[in-house]
């Protein structure tokens, strides 16, 4: 299909710079399957939507702070390159996107910590492994493993998404908002963002409305952010992310889709990985690999049947993904309806959700 067709104008003030306060008070529109009109309600509200037996499916990913910000020496000379991490490819070596990236070469060292006192481990060192297309790099650092978690840790910052960045500076609270509160395994560059609206009181109240909760993992990388520059979604390259989905977990799904009951994504990523999982014939597997799935309109779905989101940037892989889940139409009126009733979006904005299409 045509990239231009998922775009869409969105005013400036419909962006948000922060969250709710509290989570679970951002708003929530539903998007049902039928082509009734549109429903606005609360993310505290959930629960009144979905039913026992029900399960809710959770990406419990954390976020690192893998912006790194560093130089490179040449000849005497210095110059400042920035490092976003993207995807651990072994313990001592990550992908990443490089800014400028031209005119780093392959085998250059890069300091990341800005002398010796910058961590305890001292200077963050990587060489430049590699080079590949749009500026992403393979680096391998001098640190391995935990001693590399540690160091990461100690010089990186958390990477806002773009959008956000270009209009303030990453600050204290972005520490805790930019966080699930059910986030455990290290290693996603952004956050699954539908999550960040749960509360542990909301939480709470979905398991005694007899709704289930799991979880599985993919680290979100620094892909999700990347413009569609491709005129046609074919010709489109997805960047992989590493997920897993244990052997419990799949066995606990596909009991919950056998006596008739629901599986609910929270989130584009759990929804991605899900439909990675799961064979042609509904069955969830278990499952522990790279995922570069790229979903628009006419793809099956096999596993979800329900999806909580936010709402997703125009001609963006993410909104292309609801399209083929609600349908291309519906999900462009549903758009509109919440850009001209002050919907707020990305990241820190307010929450969809939606049923399936039929279709």
């Amino acid at each position: 299909m045509r990239v231009d067709l998922f775009d869409f104008d969105l005013p400036e003030e419909n962006i948000a710079l922060r969250p709710a306060e509290p989570r679970d008070s951002a708003r929530l529109l539903l998007v049902k399957a039928d082509a009734s009109g549109f429903e606005d309600s609360s993310v505290r509200h959930l629960a009144d939507f979905l039913r026992p037996g029900d399960a809710l499916v959770f990406n419990d990913t954390k976020v690192i702070p893998a912006q790194l910000e560093g130089f490179r020496e040449r000849e005497g000379v210095k110059a400042q390159i920035s490092a976003t991490l993207h995807m651990r490819t072994g313990p001592d070596r990550w992908k990443a996107f490089l800014r400028p990236a031209k005119r780093v070469r392959q085998g250059e060292r890069i300091d990341f910590g800005h002398g010796n006192n910058a961590c305890l481990l001292g200077s963050l060192q990587a060489t430049v492994a590699e080079k590949g297309d749009a500026g992403e790099v393979l680096l391998v650092f001098d640190f391995s493993g935990a001693d590399l978690d540690q160091a990461i840790a100690a010089v990186g910052h958390i990477p806002l998404p773009p959008y956000i960045a270009s209009k303030r500076a990453e600050d204290g609270r972005d520490k805790e908002d930019y966080q699930t509160v059910y986030a455990r395994e290290e290693g996603a560059v952004a956050a699954p963002t539908a999550g960040l609206h749960f509360t542990p009181a909301l939480l709470d109240d979905l398991k005694k409305r007899g709704i289930e909760e799991h979880f599985v993992t993919l680290h979100v990388g620094a892909g999700t952010f990347l413009p569609v520059k491709a005129d046609d979604t074919t010709d489109h390259k997805m960047h992989a992310e590493i997920g897993h989905v244990d052997q419990r977990t799949a066995d606990a799904l596909n009991a919950v889709k056998a006596r008739g009951g629901r599986v609910v994504a929270v989130g584009t990523t759990s929804l991605r990985l899900l439909e990675s999982a799961t064979s042609e014939d509904g069955v969830v597997k278990a499952w522990s690999g790279p995922t570069d799935i790229f979903i628009t309109p006419g793809y099956k779905f096999r596993a979800v049947d329900l999806l909580m989101t936010n709402f997703h940037l125009p001609r963006s892989t993410l909104f292309m993904l609801v399209s083929a889940f609600s349908g291309f139409e519906r999900m462009h009126a549903a758009y509109a309806h919440a850009i001209k009733n002050h919907y707020r979006f990305y990241s820190y904005g307010d929450a969809s959700l939606l049923w399936r299409s039929a279709s």
